[in-house]
């Protein structure tokens, strides 16, 4: 019998925008109710589905460049890793960010995941240490339904764009850890439970997680 889930609800984050394997999903509780706002009224977001599998394709048309150039001109552009097989390094990145992503869907139709990556453009040496710029990062995502196969939803191209930090701020936050992995697979996270994920009011008094608040912003634009 399936565990119950209760409400799973993404924190809404804002960024200034510039600029082939299968997994299993790891489970784990949801959090009880976050709050976040939209047009002022608290809402949750909520699973639609119950992901029991995940895949993730890198084709290997898609061009890399390791140039040290501000923009480089390729699919795939990765340099927090040494160099080796960019194509299976941001597989294994995509990998990572989404299934935490989808970790406590398991309520509703349950569905198997297809993401196809379209681009993987992150910063070079040479734009990190300087002005900084956009991890630019682009997915098909298509849900199909576990046992038919039929597609629920996509293919459909998804947008995961995020800020990369530069110049001084950028070398601290890799002093505390905070590497251009870590905010691109956050951001990744953050994306996916939104895309399969439904608004639904929070009513008057319901319980917030520890350590959580109401938001007063709206919603980050995905696209």
């Amino acid at each position: 019998m399936k565990r119950a889930i209760r409400v799973l609800v993404l924190l809404a984050v804002g960024f200034g925008l510039t600029a082939c394997g299968g997994a299993n999903v790891a489970r784990q509780t949801a959090p009880e109710v976050l709050s976040v706002a939209s047009k002022g009224a608290p809402v949750a977001l909520v699973p639609k589905y119950d992901v029991e599998r995940v895949e993730v394709s890198v084709p290997r048309d898609l061009r890399v460049s390791e140039a040290n150039v501000y923009y480089p001109l390729a699919d795939i552009v990765w340099r927090g890793e040494p160099i080796g097989d960019r194509h299976r390094q941001v597989q294994t990145i995509l990998q990572e960010g989404i299934g935490r992503g989808v970790q406590g869907m398991t309520s509703g139709r349950p569905v198997a995941l297809e993401i196809r990556l379209e681009r993987f453009h992150s910063l070079t040496e040479k734009t990190r240490y300087t002005f900084g710029g956009v991890h630019s990062i682009k997915f098909v995502l298509t849900v199909r339904d576990l046992e038919t196969g039929i597609a629920l939803d996509g293919p459909r191209m998804v947008v995961a764009d995020v800020k990369g930090s530069g110049g001084s701020k950028a070398i601290a936050e890799e002093q505390m850890g905070r590497t251009m992995r870590v905010v691109i697979t956050e951001r990744l996270e953050q994306v996916i439970r939104r895309e399969l994920s439904q608004p639904v009011a929070v009513p008057q008094g319901a319980p917030v997680s520890q350590g959580a608040a109401p938001a007063t912003g709206t919603f980050a634009p995905l696209y």
